[in-house]
């Protein structure tokens, strides 16, 4: 009997195959309804997932004048490449295609951008003139100009012209060139000064001897764009320098938010700072000399020594003449040498060669180096002269005697503490002039505390459309499945009714045997199914009082099955092995 249990069926594979007899047992329009009602279902599904995921096609190319889109159209048909086209030139093909599409395209020089470049070049003619070549040339060079500008991504579409004269062999003669840009933007957009200034350069430097000031920018309402007073600020200051002085004021006053927001919390601190910025390039050279030193430490520059010696009457003297050019008397030898004479030396009275008697004059002129320091120092440029900062800080919130908070003024320490503060975090210099005001006020326009509720009726009313659209669908499938799939659902699941009191004596006589054969227990069912035949005996149906009694005897046999499983076993295995 174990072994009967043991290898029974598991109880979902025998509840499941119920359903299965059930469900063939059902109608045929119930069966063609269920099936309709899950198609359908799926089908709302798919359509969800279909419309949400993200499309197959992307981009190819956007903002395509009409003969550019024309040309990629032609050529995305002989490719047999499937594409889409949508308002505002959009040019679309499937996703994985795309890349590949757009370097076929790129072979075949599309898109032109309304223009034509160097490439004008690769088709020169055989004995095309001079003059013909630089047309060409130029108009390359207004092609590649306007197909860069357009790349900006305000400008829609753009065109250059540009004046080049042609050169002379004389200087005096020559003459600049000057250029003309047209401008197109896209709906509701503007250049800024900065990215017009970029534009000017940008034409100025791609030409040879153009300067910016002969450039001019148009826009598509005849404005002229190139002449704003931004462009020529008057004092003398470019937008890098304004932008830095920004970029220093608003760095000082988020030190000074961030530093104060954890003690006031977020919000309830405000700080503004002027800075004074001084942009002068300055170059100053400097030579220092110092005092008079003594001669023994300094250096010897340069030294110049005069000897001189007195006249001597023995000597030819005079004026050159006849009584002048005599012969000198004829030599004797002394005796004696005078000391330091080498003999043989001739002397002249009584003194050697080379030498003359008579007074001797000497002068020695030194030079000494002068100390001297030469400093060259330029200052950096952007140096911050004054800072000025003014604070304000909110009321702090102090609970009552009733624990209700309350706006509170800061006390006089509490200021000077704040007061010290934003000084440190500025880098207050006083020998510089900074300053720094702290006020303590309460602010009028506190931040409102957005609940869940106002969040969630601001993403209602902003996805109204959103959230009808997916209600209805929602809906939709709410109906098919409680109102189609479940109802057959229930029929399937639920075991079928008797439809007359003779398929209800049978079953209650199955119940019975069931009953009778588990002994007590099956009086105790017996007892069970009288009853509730008794009970609906009240009821002058017969279909009722036969449903009444088979469930009372299918509820009596499931508590025999739960309560003993193998005296249960053992009687549907007695029914098998039995003849009947």
């Amino acid at each position: 009997m174990a072994d009967l249990v043991d290898n029974a069926a598991p109880a979902w594979k025998v509840r499941l195959n119920e359903v299965l007899e059930r469900f063939k047992a059902l109608p045929n329009n119930k069966k063609i309804l269920f099936f309709t009602a899950v198609a359908a279902v799926l089908s709302i599904a798919i359509a969800l997932f279909a419309f949400n995921r993200e499309p197959a096609y992307k981009v190819l190319f956007t903002g395509l004048a009409d003969r550019d889109g024309g040309q990629i159209t032609a050529s995305l048909q002989q490719m047999n490449v499937p594409y889409q086209i949508s308002d505002g030139g959009v040019i679309s093909v499937p996703s994985d295609k795309v890349y590949d599409v757009r370097l076929k395209l790129a072979s075949q020089g599309l898109p032109k951008a309304g223009g034509v470049g160097f490439e004008l070049m690769d088709k020169q003619k055989f004995g095309i003139s001079q003059f013909a070549e630089q047309v060409n040339y130029q108009r390359s060079i207004e092609g590649e100009l306007a197909r860069t500008i357009e790349s900006v991504g305000v400008v829609e579409t753009a065109r250059v012209h540009l004046a080049m004269p042609k050169q002379s062999v004389f200087v005096r003669e020559q003459q600049l060139p000057t250029a003309s840009v047209m401008l197109s933007m896209r709906g509701g957009r503007i250049l800024d000064a900065g990215q017009i200034a970029g534009i000017l350069h940008l034409v100025s430097s791609s030409v040879p001897n153009l300067p910016v000031r002969n450039v001019s920018i148009v826009d598509q309402d005849g404005n002229l764009l190139s002449s704003l007073p931004d462009l020529n600020n008057a004092s003398g200051l470019d937008r890098r320098q304004l932008d830095y002085v920004r970029q220093i004021e608003t760095d000082y006053a988020k030190r000074v938010e961030v530093i104060l927001e954890p003690i006031f919390g977020k919000g309830n601190a405000r700080a503004q700072v002027t800075a004074a910025v001084d942009f002068a390039e300055v170059e100053q050279t400097s030579e220092t000399y110092r005092p008079n030193s003594t001669p023994n430490p300094s250096a010897t520059r340069s030294q110049q020594i005069v000897e001189s010696l007195g006249k001597d009457a023995s000597l030819p003297s005079g004026v050159p003449g006849a009584l002048t050019n005599q012969p000198p008397s004829a030599a004797s030898a002394p005796l004696t040498l005078p000391p330091g004479a080498a003999p043989g030396t001739a002397t002249l009275s009584g003194l050697p060669m080379g030498t003359a008697s008579g007074t001797t004059h000497r002068e020695i002129t030194t030079n000494y180096e002068v100390d001297k320091t030469i400093q060259h120092t330029k200052m950096p440029k952007g140096n911050i002269k004054r800072l000025t900062a003014a604070v304000v800080v909110n009321y702090k919130m102090v609970p009552d005697a009733n624990g209700e908070a309350k706006p509170t003024p800061l006390t006089d320490k509490e200021s000077a503490q704040i007061q010290s503060l934003v000084q440190e975090a500025i880098g207050y210099n006083k020998e510089r002039g900074d300053s720094v005001n702290v006020v303590n006020a309460s602010f009028a326009d506190a931040v409102p505390v957005t609940t869940a509720k106002d969040r969630a009726l601001d993403f209602i009313s902003a996805n109204a459309g959103e959230l009808i659209k997916y209600g209805l669908f929602a809906l939709a499938v709410l109906y098919l499945l409680f109102g189609v799939v479940r109802p057959i659902m229930r029929d399937v699941a639920k075991p079928p009714v008797p439809d007359t009191p003779e398929d209800a004596e049978e079953a209650a006589a199955a119940g019975g045997r069931l009953l009778a054969v588990a002994g007590e227990d099956g009086e105790e069912g017996g007892q069970a199914g009288a009853e509730g035949g008794a009970g609906g005996g009240d009821s002058g149906d017969p279909k009722e009082q036969a449903r009444r009694q088979y469930e009372a005897h299918l509820q009596a046999a499931r508590d025999l099955v739960k309560a003993d499983p193998r005296m249960a076993a053992q009687i549907i295995k007695e029914w098998i092995t039995s003849d009947e």
